[in-house]
This record gives C-alpha cells, structure tokens and sequence, in this order.
C-alpha cells in the first residue's frame, strides 16, 4: 500500500496530545482580578509572569475547548528566536535600534523558557541546540550567503553563521545539500507537554482554569460566557488564530493551517547514518516553509505551509486535513531523507495560526476598556508568547521595564481586506511562494517572484 493512502487513514491527532484532567465550565457569576481568554501558551505565560509576581491575585482562565486546543497542541516545537518579519523591516516601521533590541529580546526569550521550566521543574523535553537552515539548491545557497552578510551590516554579525556542505551534512544528513545557515537561538520542546505543565504549574500557583467555557463578551470590567459571567479588573484576549471568529474581529487576523507529520521512532543506527541523533531544529530556504525536529523518543516530526486559506475566515476541523498537502510534506521529507522511505508515518495534524495584515505581532494594552492582548505570531509563537506573556504581566501591573518599549507593543497592524479580495490575495500569496521554488528549480537562480513577495509581506 502506499503512503498516500496511508496517510489518508490516519486521524486528525497531534503527536503531542494526551488527554488530561477534566476542567469544569465556569458556572454562575463571580469576580476576578484577572480574566484570561484562551488557555494556551500566551494565556498560560501571563498567568505565570502575573502570578510570580502578585501571588495574591485572583487569575482565572476561559478556554473555550481544552486547555492547549489550538496552536499550542499543534505545533512543531520550536521555541526560536524568529520574528516572523525581516529587521529591515522592523526598522522601516519603527528605527534601526528598536530593531536590534527586539532581536536581543527574542534570543533571551529561548533561554527564558529554559530557565523557568528548570526553575519549576516543568519537563518539557527542551533542548537548545540551534537551528539549521539547509540551502539544497545554488539560488539557497546564495541567499545564506545573504542572510550572514545582511546580519553583520546591521549590527549581529554573531546571530547566523554560514556552514559549507560538509560542516551541514555532519549535522543533518540531508539530500542535495550545499551548505547551510546556523543560529544557536532556537530550542526544541514538546508542545503538549509544555501547555499542560504550565496548566498544572499556574494552577498549584492559585490560578483556576475553566474549560468549555466559550466566551461571547469581552465588555470593559466582565467577561461573559452563554451560562456565566465574572467581573474582572482587566481582561486578557488570548485567542491567537481564534481572534477572527470574535464579533469584530473578522479582519483583525486571519487563520492560515500548517500542517505536520510523525514518523514512528526511527532506529538509534539510522538515526545516526542521517545525522538526526540530536535535538537540532532544521529546515532548508525554500519559500514556501517546511521544518523538523527529532524528538526525545526518536520521531523525526516534519511539517509545512500550503494549504489553502478558508473563505471568511474559517477555521473548522476538517481543515486540519489537506491530503494533497500532507503528501507534498511527505514526499518532501523523502526527498530529504530517501533512507526514510520505509518508516512509518503515526500521525498527522495540522492547526490555525494567527496573521495579522503586516505579519508583525502585537501585544497591546486599553486601559479605557481594561482589556490587553497579544498574538498574531505569523508560526513563531513557542517563544514569542513567553515574550508577550511578560510584558503582559508589565502592562497590566505597570511595571516600567526595557521590554516593555519593544516594536511589537502596542503595535496596530492595517485590517485585512474584506472578501473576496482577502481569500484572492492569501491564496495568490500562498500560490506565489510555491511557485517561486519551482522557478528556482527551473531557472537556478533566485526567484523574481519570491522578492516581490517579500517586499510585499515584509516577511523572511
């Protein structure tokens, strides 16, 4: 039989899930200090950040399914130092130091994770080995070169590093590969494990977390749910890609799916003829983005971008399961590992996540409505919401520190376009980048589409 149908066969079910404690609804009326809308891991960091520093707070979260439902059960596990938009562009938007600052604070962030889940005693399978960036063809391979160069003249000649083809084959052993792009910023985790140890961590911390509580208001000093209402002090929207199922909110952010594949565990002695024994996250410089991660157990966990944005908006659960693209994800992988042509695939999954008009994240503050929020993590969230979470807990207890003057605070991103001019430009956008590896295929030199592209999302 072959992998296509299998793949076909398999359930919409995240490697990471685990069922975990039953959470009951929020019933009634009552009050809170906090409210915090979505339970995953900007909720979740808030709650800790809030929590460590006023342990008398009254801190509740609202899920609306379970806790870690949505791109925080869904991802591939990289806690990187990447911010979904190019510095240059961040320096357009804002200045050149802003820029550097924002960098700075995404590679402390990694390390931040780390620290607290040491600190805690929340195991979550982090590893910080870096991350690899495979260049497969001549147009990848100058854009490495690019990359190393464009780094130093704007001040971080030390956050990427060039590796030729037999410094990248030594550590991931990869078809076709030429050369490659390193970073020491980036750590792996396991997402399940990491959203449900925070949820045990805020809860011993005093927290009280509700699940199937969908939230239908967020009015300044209440939230409300069908059977329930607290009053709160200040309110928390937590929601990510869900955002744009609020009344409101349609074209604040838009959902677009990535979509993952595991194998089982791979032998110890394979793993090692492929150079995959290590916790080094990776990926090559197409444009359309893929990624992988090995896992503590051994599960090479693989994933990509392409499948195609919902009219309106929509996020459903069908949509976790494109065929056709899971099997460009798995062909892809083949293509890097042909060794692998045998290993069984376990799972598939895919998951929303949140892209506001500019691809730059935000995490703002109203203090007339008393409400914040944070999101719009473009894929990047793992450590970005660490981040958020931080200068969250700052913004509401008016805690003046450097983070709190980064970019992304207090960033308004422009409104997407109504339909159907916002389904015809993400699809067109989405079309535009699987084109261009073609036309570099084709033509071995790098796409004229792809920098039209970037100069028209600002993203890298």
């Amino acid at each position: 039989m072959n992998a296509r149908i299998d793949l076909t066969q398999l359930p919409n079910k995240p490697l990471w899930f685990e069922q975990g404690p039953s959470r009951a609804p929020l019933e009634g009326a009552g009050e809170a200090d906090v409210v915090i809308v979505g339970a995953g891991y900007t909720g979740l960091w808030t709650a800790y950040y809030l929590l460590k520093s006023d342990p008398s707070l009254r801190v509740v979260l609202l899920e609306k399914r379970e806790v870690g439902f949505g791109a925080s059960g869904r991802n591939g596990g990289w806690a990187s130092a990447i911010f979904p938009i190019s510095l240059d562009r961040v320096a357009q938007m804002y200045s050149h130091d802003a820029a550097l600052q924002l960098q700075q604070a995404m590679n402390e962030t990694v390390d931040e994770i780390g620290r607290v889940l040491a600190l805690e005693g929340v195991e979550a399978d982090y590893a910080k080995q870096g991350f690899l960036s495979l260049a497969r063809s001549a147009p990848q391979l100058k854009r490495v070169q690019a990359a190393v160069a464009a780094s130093a003249r704007f001040g971080l000649p030390q956050q990427w590093q060039a590796l030729d083809a037999s410094q990248t084959r030594a550590r991931v052993g990869a078809e076709g590969t030429l050369g490659g792009l390193y970073t020491e910023h980036c750590a792996l985790i396991h997402p399940g494990k990491l959203v449900r140890g925070l949820a045990r961590l805020v809860e011993k911390m005093g927290a009280t977390i509700h699940e199937h509580s969908a939230v239908i208001e967020m009015a300044p000093g209440v939230v409300r749910t069908e059977r329930a209402s607290l009053k709160t002090g200040f309110t928390v929207r937590a929601t990510e890609a869900f955002t744009s199922q609020q009344a409101g909110y349609s074209r604040f952010v838009i959902p677009l799916y990535s979509l993952v594949l595991a194998t089982e565990p791979l032998p110890l002695e394979l793993r090692r003829q492929l150079n995959l024994d290590h916790r080094l996250a990776f990926n090559d410089m197409r444009h359309l983005r893929v990624y992988g991660q090995v896992t503590a157990e051994g599960r090479l966990v693989f994933g990509g971008r392409g499948a195609p944005y919902r009219w309106g908006s929509r996020i459903t659960e069908d949509a976790d399961l494109v065929d056709s693209i899971h099997g460009k994800i798995h062909q892809t992988m083949l293509e890097f590992f042909p060794a692998l042509r045998d290993a069984r695939i376990t799972h598939r999954w895919g998951g929303a996540l949140g892209v506001s008009r500019d691809w730059c994240p935000t995490v703002s503050i109203d203090r007339t409505r008393r409400i914040a929020w944070a999101g719009n993590y473009v894929g990047d969230g793992v450590a970005t919401s660490n981040l958020a979470g931080r200068i969250l807990r700052n913004l509401i207890q008016g805690r003046d520190e450097a983070i709190n003057h980064l970019p992304l605070v207090n960033h308004r991103s422009p409104s997407w376009e109504p339909e159907p001019l916002r389904w015809l430009g993400v699809n067109s956008g989405l079309a535009a980048a699987s084109l261009s590896d073609i036309e570099e295929r084709i033509t071995h030199r790098p796409s004229r589409t792809a920098m039209l592209l970037e100069k028209l999302t600002g993203a890298h």
